[in-house]
């Protein structure tokens, strides 16, 4: 063995036991949740999204500042006549996805796949007719006008070295219509791509149609089975609390992402656990329900759960309630909303649609959740979304990003070119639905910018050259 390899896996043996040693109960063990991570993501990326497993490597893991000096220590292999990926960190640590049709990918963790209901049990009741009208044609929409092309070109340019934006896909969409939209190479209008954290703003319309259809009150105690026990702290949680990340539940910090990420419990719940509801629900109160912001993947999590057993309790009940009162009415045909093992979404982080889907989910929250004559989120759901949540500095409302508030966000987003009227579905890494309803816009942006600040400022300028171009 050579003095560089001896190196190497001392190094690599003090750095397992590190790892080991300093995770609490709760917390995450960095070799298994980067396995974990590596597995999910390009199993998704390549089975949901179809896009080439060495871009995924590149950009997604290699790219990835979260990984930088441990890319050493991990490996990954697609098995494509599985639909499956195994990953495995310091050459021990190992994590396997498999793709489900109709449910994108399950990280298994030793465990066996469970059974999921088929795309055709989901789809069994037939088409359903969408009360959006097509919002384009079957070729790319060019932009009409220099300053509408101009936006587009600054917001898919390349800075001279690093950061880089990796923007993916641009869409356009004013008073119902895509005016333009752009596709980078790999990308075009038939991909799905991953939302993140925008999923969240979707899991407040899966919300918002419980609270319509009489089966849900944002005000009342959460329905969850942990916190039900007399005496119980948790009992004051509310589905308001969770959906304005106010439940108090120590649950970790889902803001950022680096490194010491793999340490944080939430990232555990959602790559690791196979109930990512359950280990939410089991967390310890920090403090008091609705006395502090603290924007987490635990609280959808938990609002998940709530929704699959509002309409029903299994994987198929909640799915074909999205597809049924939601998607298809918005026309997203095929959507992938990825399930953990038992059956809840994972809503904070993990649903693939089109660009032009995602822009149709805008559309709705243009005219308070009213389409095609048609109102699939009760009155006044879009003003409750839309005000501010107090403590949020980044300036929340409930599942919404927002500016018309006075956090730093919100100001920082107005300085850049936001109107204030304006809220947004927003993802970790520059995934956005941007909605301007005075102007009949919707603004919907994906890639994987990793530098937050160039990410916030790009989509505050696109949204502000949109505007003045119409």
């Amino acid at each position: 063995m050579t003095p560089r390899a001896r190196a190497t896996r001392l190094i690599a043996g003090a750095l397992a036991l590190v790892f080991i040693a300093g995770c609490s109960a709760r917390a995450g063990s960095p070799p298994r949740l980067s396995s974990a991570y590596v597995s999910h993501i390009v199993c998704s990326y390549v089975f949901v999204s179809g896009l080439d497993p060495a871009r995924v490597d590149a950009e997604d893991i290699a790219g990835n500042p979260v990984f930088n000096g441990f890319h050493w220590a991990m490996r990954r292999e697609v098995i494509q006549a599985d639909r499956a990926v195994t990953a495995r960190t310091l050459g021990g640590f190992e994590s396997r996805a498999v793709y489900r049709d109709g449910l994108g990918c399950l990280n298994l963790n030793g465990s066996p796949p469970p059974v999921a209901p088929t795309r055709a049990e989901i789809e069994a009741n037939g088409p359903i007719a969408a009360l959006l009208p097509d919002i384009a044609g079957p070729e790319v929409v060019a932009p009409d006008s220099p300053g509408l092309k101009k936006a587009l070109d600054d917001a898919f340019a390349e800075p001279d070295g690093r950061p880089v934006r990796n923007t993916h896909a641009i869409v356009i969409v004013h008073d119902g219509r895509v005016i333009a939209e752009r596709y980078a190479p790999g990308f075009g209008i038939d991909t799905p791509v991953h939302g993140w954290s925008a999923t969240k703003s979707v899991n407040n319309a899966l919300l918002g149609i419980l609270v319509r259809q009489g089966k849900l009150k944002m005000e009342d105690p959460a329905p969850v089975a942990a916190s039900q026990a007399p005496g119980e702290p948790r009992r004051a949680i509310k589905p308001e609390g969770l959906l304005r990340m106010r439940s108090g539940l120590d649950l970790g910090n889902s803001l950022s992402a680096s490194l010491l990420t793999a340490w944080d419990s939430s990232a555990r719940m959602v790559f690791y656990e196979p109930d990512l509801a359950g280990f939410a629900e089991q967390a310890d109160l920090g403090v008091k329900p609705g006395t502090e912001w603290k924007y987490t993947n635990g609280n959808p999590a938990i609002l998940a759960r709530i929704v699959r057993d509002q309409v029903g309790g299994s994987a198929l009940d909640v799915l074909r309630f999205a597809r049924r009162d939601l998607f298809g009415p918005l026309g997203i045909r095929r959507p992938t909303l990825e399930l953990h093992s038992t059956g809840t979404p994972i809503d904070g982080a993990f649903l693939f649609a089109t660009p032009r889907e995602w822009a149709r989910l805008g559309i709705l929250f243009l005219d308070d959740g009213v389409v095609g004559g048609r109102r699939i989120l009760p009155e006044g759901w879009v003003r409750y979304s839309t005000t501010p949540t107090p403590d949020a500095w980044i300036g929340y409302g409930a599942g919404w990003w927002i500016n018309n508030d006075e956090s730093r966000g919100a100001v920082f987003r107005r300085k850049h070119g936001m109107p204030p009227e304006s809220f947004m579905a927003m993802g970790i890494y520059g995934q956005t639905v941007v909605v301007v309803p005075s102007r009949r816009l919707v603004i919907a942006r994906f890639g994987t910018t990793y530098d937050l600040m160039m990410a916030m400022v790009d989509i505050c300028r696109l949204t502000a050259d949109t505007i003045a171009a119409l």
